[in-house]
């Protein structure tokens, strides 16, 4: 989402860090382009005159202008300002609180097409598997055609439990008979999946009030779309004014949205952006970390979370075998299927990309260099198309056997032999990490997928 708005902004500091000392119009030329840069990316423009007004207040102190790196300097102070600006002050703000008696409520409110029904099921399927809770949904969208069938199928892939559906039942019948059923079910959450409109509207705002009477939700959060900008902030305040919210829900990041949304919610609704959906998986919502989120925006990475995600996809016991045949030098066909599944469910190399430090521009220069994220889906069906023994001791494949693995792949032989050629370069790296006992797999190489991290950092299909 932040893709346009980083590019922008480390153009600025990369013109500021070739400089040697800072003047005081050096430091004000590159805030004017700052202020641009967010303007552009949808950020409301309170939030920018505010924004820069802390930056430059803080950036042309004696402490930057006699720095030794002063261009280094900046960029620190406009990290930490954006951290402030999307709450970073207050560490405990962006979790989830339920400091009431079970079951607790958390109410859901937007506008129709926000992705709310869908942000409902992540959120309940994240609370029963990571908080271990015990969670309820219900709809109370009597509205829209389906939207009760709709999160019924969604809890049933979630594993979830929603209310069962009685036809003709009011809003406000369905909140109360959910709190009951959740009462006597022993539930801890019950997450209520509030009605929509296309836009805000007198029977919307009095239907939420009412529920919100009614239930006393711990939790009041408004399911946002990313990819509306201004509308979104806009939205957030109307709801706020009339509602009450304890917290956003930003949907569609992974989208082409400019990202001024996520910078302007805070300030322009007051209360905190919770949680980032980040794809269509019930598995894609996480965290809203205004630290992680300013790095990634200034192009320092998301580390954190790139450690996360390998602990989510990375198999214990499988990550125990393959250490254990790189120790005696041992690397065939399955284990290299292997770590490119794990790569595209981590991602793909967009994806991982994105989180390291200092890489946001090499991403572009791979799209410019027609570098298909597809590849490792075909480099997949190759490795699929061969017999056990194929994968097993790639050394049997001769001529005609790639002929046959190419077409039953749907790719030419070219591409098998760049396989093998990758596959054959990555095994003499496990060779080689085998002799040093392991020394070289630490650190961020050991933590991505073999063929990372040395000889400029793509693995040799890239090259």
């Amino acid at each position: 989402m932040f893709d346009t708005l980083s590019s922008r902004l480390g153009d600025v500091f990369e013109r500021l860090k070739k400089r040697g000392a800072l003047k005081e119009g050096d430091v004000d030329a590159a805030l004017r382009d700052v202020r641009v840069a967010l303007l552009e990316a949808d950020v409301a423009l309170p939030v920018v005159k505010d924004f820069i007004s802390a930056v430059r207040k803080r950036a042309v102190g004696n402490e930057v202008l006699r720095s030794v790196t002063p261009g280094q300097q900046v960029v620190k102070i406009v990290h930490d300002t954006l951290v402030d600006t999307l709450g970073g002050g207050d560490a405990e703000a962006s979790n989830l609180h339920f400091n009431v008696e079970p079951p607790a409520a958390i109410l859901m409110v937007g506008l129709q097409g926000s992705g709310k029904t869908t942000t409902t099921a992540k959120l309940a399927k994240r609370l029963s598997e990571k908080d271990r809770k015990k969670v309820l949904m219900a709809s109370l969208d009597v509205a829209r055609p389906a939207a009760q069938e709709q999160l019924k199928v969604l809890g049933e892939q979630a594993g979830v439990a929603t209310l069962p559906i009685v036809a003709g039942q009011a809003p406000l019948a369905i909140a109360k008979r959910a709190m009951q059923a959740a009462r006597f079910g022993g539930y801890d959450i019950v997450l209520l999946d509030t009605a929509g409109r296309l836009s805000i509207d007198e029977t919307l705002m009095a239907e939420v009030a009412a529920v919100k009477a009614e239930t006393r939700p711990a939790e009041t959060l408004l399911v946002a779309d990313a990819m509306t900008g201004q509308d979104a902030v806009v939205t957030a305040k109307t709801f706020q004014d009339r509602v009450g919210l304890t917290g956003i829900v930003l949907t569609r990041v992974d989208g082409d949205a400019r990202g001024g949304a996520a910078l302007s919610m805070r300030a322009a609704a007051g209360c905190p952006i919770k949680l980032l959906g980040t794809g269509e998986k019930l598995d894609a919502l996480e965290q809203f970390q205004p630290e992680r989120v300013a790095g990634r925006i200034l192009g320092m990475g998301d580390i954190v979370a790139l450690v996360e995600k390998a602990q989510a996809v990375f198999e214990q016991d499988e990550a125990e075998k393959l250490a254990a045949k790189m120790q005696k030098g041992q690397f065939d066909l399955n284990d290299l299927a292997s770590q490119l599944a794990q790569m595209r469910k981590m991602g793909g190399l967009s994806g991982l990309m994105g989180m390291l430090p200092g890489v946001g521009k090499l991403k572009g220069q791979l799209a410019n260099a027609g570098v298909d994220e597809k590849m490792l889906k075909r480099q997949e069906a190759i490795i699929s198309s061969m017999t056990a023994e194929e994968r097993r001791n790639p050394k049997v494949i001769h001529a005609s056997r790639k002929k046959r693995i190419a077409a039953g792949s749907g790719v030419r032989v070219e591409d098998v032999n760049k396989l093998l050629k990758q596959h054959m370069t990555m095994a003499k790296m496990m060779k080689q990490v085998g002799k040093m006992g392991m020394k070289g797999g630490r650190g961020l190489a050991g933590m991505l997928p073999p063929g990372f991290g040395g000889g400029g950092g793509l693995p040799p299909g890239f090259r």
